[in-house]
């Protein structure tokens, strides 16, 4: 069984909606043996990390920037995690007011201290979040955990 950690914080529901959406990706009955973890930034901590095969991060972005309550989860797993983390595959999706770039570079500059290794493609909902984003963001959470349940990560 592999274990796939979804962590996210939304404000507005927008990212709250889109982490939904790549819970119900992943648990796709086509997927039988990933266990998924769906937890608010502020619940999750380094055993969430440690548990993990896979990791999925959603965060609006403020100010340019990841959230602050994701930027808390980043800041305090990395020491309680350092040197016990095998590579983790991870990817992410974004709820943006404007483009998004600033919270994914943010994001990856810091998944470069941690053993994380993006496999997929960030989804990044500019705007007003439509169909079509929570689509990605299903498909998203299905692709990670198929992935991991064919040992792809």
């Amino acid at each position: 069984m592999k274990h796939l950690l979804i962590v996210y914080h939304t404000m507005t529901g927008h990212t709250g909606a889109m982490a939904e959406a790549a819970y119900e990706g992943a648990i796709d009955p086509l997927v039988e043996d990933v266990e998924v973890r769906l937890k608010k930034a502020a619940d999750a901590g380094p055993e969430d990390l440690l548990w993990a095969n896979g990791l999925l991060l959603g965060t609006p972005e403020n100010f340019g920037y990841m959230s602050g309550a994701m930027k808390d989860f980043l800041d305090r797993t990395f020491y309680p995690v350092e040197g016990k983390l095998q590579p983790l595959p991870y990817a992410m999706f974004i709820s943006a007011g404007n483009d998004g770039r600033g919270a994914l570079a943010a994001i990856r500059r810091i998944a470069g201290g941690y053993p994380f290794t993006e496999v997929q493609e960030p989804v990044i909902a500019r705007g007003e979040l439509e169909e079509s984003n929570l689509e990605a963001c299903r498909e998203l959470g299905m692709a990670l955990a198929a992935g991991l349940e064919a040992g792809i990560y």
